[in-house]
This record gives C-alpha cells, sequence and structure tokens, in this order.
C-alpha cells in the first residue's frame, strides 16, 4: 500500500494512528500498513515507540511530538507534509489527543490545508464504557481531574448533578484519593466503576456503589496499580421534595425574602425549570421551620 495524501492533492496526509493501550493483539492491520509507508512517525515518546515499532518489524524513522515541544516543534511536521511527505501521529497507547498531545499539531496541519486522517482503534474510555453496564448513550469524557484535592472536588461539584455518564482518567497513586472523594461528592449509593489495565493480564472492571468501590480499591492495594478509567453513573433526580438542588433552593430563598410565597415559587420555576408545584411544597416547608 502507498500513503498519499487526498485526491489532486499535492501535500501529503496527516494520518492520526490509534495503538493498543495493552494487549498489541488489538493493532489494526490498516494501522501497521500505514506506520510501516508513512515518511515520518511523530510519537509522544520515541524511547517507548520504538518497542512497539520494532514488535512489528515497522522500520519507519521516529521524531519526538509530546505536550513540552508540540507547539514549537509542529511547524517541522508542517514542513514535512506541505512537502509531499505523509506523517503518522501517535501516543504511548490508545487515540491521540485524548488526555494525550497531538491537538496543536492536528490544528497547525487543518489550517495548512493538510489532509488529516483519523485510523481508529484502541480507546481506554470507549473500552471502558462498553463493558461498565452504565447508560452508553450519552456521556461525558472529563479527562485527569486536578491532582490537588481542592480542586478535584471543586471539578466534581460541577458535574455533580450531570445527569450523563461520566468517565474519568487516575493517575494509580491517585485513585484511592479520587474515589474518596467521589464518594464524597456523589454520595455512597451512586453507581460506578473502575475499569484497570485493560486489555492487560491483569485487567479489572468492578462495578459498585461508591462506597463499596472505594472500600475495595482501600482494601487491595493491587487495585492502586496500573492505568484507571471510573465511570459513574448521571444524577437522577429523586422523585421527591429532595429533588430541589442545592443552587435551586438558594434562589428560592432570595426570591422568597423579596415577595409572596406564590409569587418565589412560580419566578423560581421559570428561573430554573423545576416545577413550580414542587417549589411551592418546599417554600411551604420552610415557612414552617
Amino acid at each position: 500500500m502507498t500513503v498519499t495524501g487526498a485526491l489532486n492533492s499535492t501535500t501529503g496526509t496527516l494520518y492520526v494512528v490509534a495503538t493498543p493501550i495493552g494487549n498489541l493483539d488489538d493493532m489494526s492491520a490498516r494501522a501497521l500498513k500505514v506506520l510501516a509507508d508513512v515518511a515520518l512517525i511523530a510519537a509522544e515518546d520515541t524511547r517507548h515507540s520504538i518497542r512497539l515499532l520494532q514488535h512489528f518489524g515497522i522500520e519507519t524513522p521516529l521524531a519526538a511530538c509530546h505536550e513540552h515541544n508540540e507547539r514549537e516543534e509542529g511547524s517541522r511536521f508542517i514542513t514535512r507534509l506541505l512537502a509531499g511527505d505523509s506523517v503518522a501521529l501517535i501516543s504511548d497507547a490508545g487515540t491521540p489527543l485524548i488526555s494525550d498531545p497531538g491537538y496543536h499539531l492536528v490544528r497547525q496541519a487543518r489550517a495548512a490545508g493538510v489532509p488529516v486522517v483519523p485510523v481508529p482503534g484502541a480507546c481506554a474510555l470507549i473500552a471502558a464504557l462498553s463493558a461498565a453496564g452504565l447508560p452508553s448513550d450519552r456521556f461525558i469524557f472529563e479527562g485527569f481531574l486536578p491532582a490537588k484535592t481542592a480542586g478535584r472536588k471543586a471539578r466534581l461539584e460541577q458535574v455533580r448533578e450531570e445527569p450523563r455518564t461520566l468517565i474519568f482518567y487516575e493517575a494509580p497513586h491517585r485513585i484511592l484519593e479520587c474515589l474518596q472523594d467521589m464518594e464524597q461528592v456523589f454520595g455512597p449509593e451512586r453507581p460506578a466503576l473502575l475499569a484497570r489495565e485493560l486489555t492487560k493480564t491483569f485487567e479489572t472492571l468492578k462495578g459498585l456503589p461508591m462506597a463499596e468501590l472505594r472500600a475495595f480499591v482501600e482494601g487491595d492495594s493491587n487495585q492502586q496499580r496500573g492505568e484507571c478509567v471510573v465511570l459513574v453513573a448521571g444524577w437522577t433526580a429523586p422523585e421527591s421534595d429532595e429533588a430541589v438542588s442545592t443552587e435551586v433552593l438558594r434562589i428560592l430563598d432570595l426570591l422568597l425574602k423579596e415577595m409572596p410565597l406564590k409569587r418565589a415559587a412560580a419566578l423560581a420555576a421559570e428561573i430554573t425549570g423545576v416545577r413550580k408545584n414542587l417549589l411551592y411544597q418546599v417554600a411551604l416547608e420552610k415557612q414552617k421551620v
């Protein structure tokens, strides 16, 4: 196979190539052909990627493209592409740009009129979601949470009432702290799943209520090793008066200070989208206190 750019184009093509996240058998035949035929491979870590290429007998030259040099060094790849050479972009594992470098290079290539072609394959978040048993029709990917507790809790608070399935990456040395914070913010009963070392020998997919999942990881140091994906079920509003969030209650309280109960409930409903009858009942209960 000869790798070329788009039809009627004298430029090369930038191929965004997914590589295995653990099991090398997940390398696609198309990815192997592209990596063998391009003029250059832009790799997150050349020392890591050389072992992958050697395993498959690929001798294409490598050049570093990581988070510390991507903005500055992108022009060298664009120059090669504009000269007609095709380039493949790979990360250490999985799909480039997904919590990995590559965004700046892809953006520069598209701005320069260079065709950008995805070569799909392994992706840890999609692999975890496919086997989690949590709703997968709508989900959000939050990537890595802040490393420090205060920042992590603040980010979790932002998505506490997000109805879609939540997906996070986490480093093994922070996984227990992460689950402890999630238990505090999301509550002990929120369904969650830890997907660890996906496709590797000691793969774990453990789904439990948040408090039980935290205890499971806390009680087994082996679960605090390797690459981790955490999935959390989206928030579901209860049917009772407790369905009203803290923010809605704050708005209702402010309005009750300025106007009659019925008008305050109606206006709060218009602002928040919560049912007027529910807010009216909540306001009545507040006046009894």
